[in-house]
């Protein structure tokens, strides 16, 4: 079998864990004799199997003298579940070819360990394709910090919401369902004070067909102004309230929501810094902005983001209209500049998918 199919395989197996496996990585593996797949498997959910012995307990004694097609390079250390490369040692594997290297320092050298046992090891398969698919693990072990996912839905000139501040519904019922799809895929979800009190929204995960876990929802509340009876605090979801210290939030601690006090910045906003370690040492790891013009501001000012998305509805709101970032550089040359990725239709929508270059 050639050596790129059955990683693709891989690759796709491993999705199957996109919205159970955080904080984990996604993780897919099949094993190969005899030019056949005697056993696959993914990682389901963090503290489950790995899914090297998924694919094991699947190949049994077939694996013995196999090829194992792993998308991260299997673990050498002890966590909740033991070494995977211990399973491969003793199922008499002869050949493990890895996608992408694991940068955590408590689990990398797996492929080391696997040579030094006269198991033959390849590196970089199809490296690009699992570094995208794992970009929120990866990005969680260099900066310590969750990965954050804006997502802004507009006009074609660029604005949120009409003069009078109306929104809903800017797109089609089909951008509805990807932003519930975004939604399914995240730790948390993130708006501002603003978006509570205009549009009350519930943020959580509402597809016919959904049964994983709903994100957290997050508000940023400087001056505790949102109300204990909004929606995003309506128990369907768990939720959290960022405040500054000192706002008033007796009201919402009585009403048993929480709440924790975040410093602010010079511009008396909440620091975004400390909002995403607050968040991080909870342990969320992907985070999903969808609030409006502040937030968004606030996040772009910063370049405290890694993807953007945006849905473009094919109407005219004029220069009266609510923009999608109020503050911006005074120059084209001090402007954010982003790498457009993909462009798909979506409804009658445009949906762009873009990277913030490194700045």
């Amino acid at each position: 079998m050639d050596d790129a199919y059955a990683m693709q395989r891989a690759l796709e197996l491993a999705e199957r864990g996109r919205c159970t496996v955080s904080p984990n990585p996604l993780v897919g593996c099949v094993i190969v004799a005899g030019g056949r797949v005697v056993g696959e498997g993914w990682h389901e959910a963090a503290g489950g199997p790995h899914a090297e012995i998924v694919a094991l307990d699947a190949a049994a004694a077939a694996a013995r003298g196999a090829t194992v097609y792993v998308t991260l390079e299997p673990c050498a250390h002890t966590g909740r579940t033991p070494p995977c490369v211990d399973a491969l040692l003793r199922a008499g594997v002869c050949r493990v070819v890895v996608a992408c290297d694991d940068p955590n320092p408590l689990a990398r050298g797996g492929a080391e360990v696997l040579r030094a046992a006269g198991v033959i090891v390849h590196s970089g398969l199809l490296r690009e394709q699992a570094a995208r698919q794992n970009e929120v693990f990866l990005h969680g072990v260099r900066a310590q910090r969750p990965f954050v996912h804006l997502k802004s839905a507009v006009s074609l000139d660029g604005r949120v919401a009409a003069a009078d501040g109306s929104s809903q519904w800017l797109t089609g019922v089909e951008a509805r369902r990807r932003a519930h799809e975004l939604r399914s895929r995240v730790d948390a979800v993130l708006v501002g004070s603003g978006t509570v009190l205009a549009d009350n929204p519930q943020l959580t995960v509402r597809l016919d067909d959904w049964r994983g876990p709903q994100p957290l929802r997050v508000v940023l509340d400087t001056r505790a102004r949102s109300p204990v009876g909004a929606r995003t605090f309506d128990g369907q979801a768990p939720s959290l309230l960022m405040v500054a210290p000192g706002a008033a939030v007796d009201r919402h601690r009585e009403a048993k929501i929480d709440t924790v006090e975040v410093p602010t910045g010079p511009d008396g906003r909440l620091d975004l810094g400390a909002v995403l370690g607050v968040l991080w040492r909870r342990g969320v790891r992907s985070v999903l902005v969808e609030g409006g013009p502040t937030v968004t501001s606030a996040f772009v000012a910063s370049r405290s983001y890694e993807r953007l998305e945006v849905h473009v509805a094919p109407l005219l709101l004029g220069a009266s209209g609510r923009p999608a970032v109020f503050d911006g550089p005074d120059t084209l040359s001090a402007a954010s500049r982003l790498t457009l990725e993909h462009v798909e239709r979506v409804g009658d929508d445009a949906v762009l998918q873009l990277v913030r270059r490194g700045e």
